[in-house]
């Protein structure tokens, strides 16, 4: 893979090396110029191909998101190309009961600068997350503007929290530290959640995007714009959602 190609996707414009500066400058880049979407499984419904040729096509030479085992399994070969080391973890999403997710539910990444013994958790893939990599020796708030992030660590592994606009707190997904293989460790999630029997992910098509301001994400017949905290919906028609799709995201199937 080219590096400069992926380099202009994500619009990152400075010098990289292996060092914690590129990595939350790339992190950041990411964040704010490929969406996380799942549009080839609803409403597509083309099987998702998680070989680094593939995500090449998909994301940078055509311009589309994806989701966790796409997003983070291409930066992962970035950042490894640069010279970072990158441990795939196996993350497990909390659902709305407390339960976790089943196994290989997500995938996040460790990063290491060369020579360093500073851990960071770099994550392009959960959506409307953190925009920087949070310092596993740091478990204070991450603050970010209006909202903020930590990490815990728990008996097996460790838990990531997102304080909302609201001040409340609460748990995102679990990981253990396991070093995995990618992709064959996560071809069985990335199967469930094309799913709709299984996974609500493959139930209703969702694009989003983070901005200086916020955040935009575009459902089959909702627009989102959040603006430092404030929310507001619009009614989207079938002939309203290629319009928007082309404007917010770029993206035209």
């Amino acid at each position: 893979m080219e590096i400069q190609g992926y380099l202009d996707r994500i619009n990152y414009k400075q010098s990289v090396r292996a060092d914690i500066h590129t990595l939350r400058g790339l992190h950041r880049a990411h964040m704010l110029s490929v969406p996380f979407e799942n549009l080839d499984i609803v409403p597509l419904q083309r099987p998702i191909q998680l070989d680094e040729q593939a995500l090449l096509n998909k994301i940078v030479n055509h311009n589309r998101g994806g989701f966790c085992y796409e997003l983070n399994g291409l930066f992962a070969w970035l950042l490894k190309k640069i010279g970072f080391e990158v441990t795939y973890l196996n993350g497990r999403v909390y659902r709305d009961d407390g339960s976790l997710g089943i196994e290989f539910d997500h995938l996040a990444l460790l990063v290491r600068t060369p020579g360093q013994s500073a851990r960071w958790l770099a994550d392009v893939g959960f959506g409307d997350s953190f925009i920087e990599p949070l310092n596993f020796e740091d478990n204070s708030e991450h603050v970010e503007g209006l909202r903020a992030y930590k990490l815990e660590q728990t008996k097996d592994g460790f838990d990531m929290w997102q304080r909302d606009y609201s001040g409340q707190w609460s748990h995102q997904y679990f990981f253990d530290l396991a070093e995995r293989k990618f992709p064959e460790d996560y071809q069985a999630g990335c199967s469930y959640h094309q799913n709709p029997s299984l996974s609500s992910l493959a139930r209703e098509g969702i694009i989003s995007v983070a901005n200086a301001e916020g955040r935009v994400s575009l459902k089959t017949d909702k627009l989102v714009v959040t603006v430092n905290g404030r929310r507001e919906e619009r009614v989207v028609t079938k002939e309203d959602y290629p319009i928007l799709l082309k404007k917010y995201f770029g993206v035209v199937l």
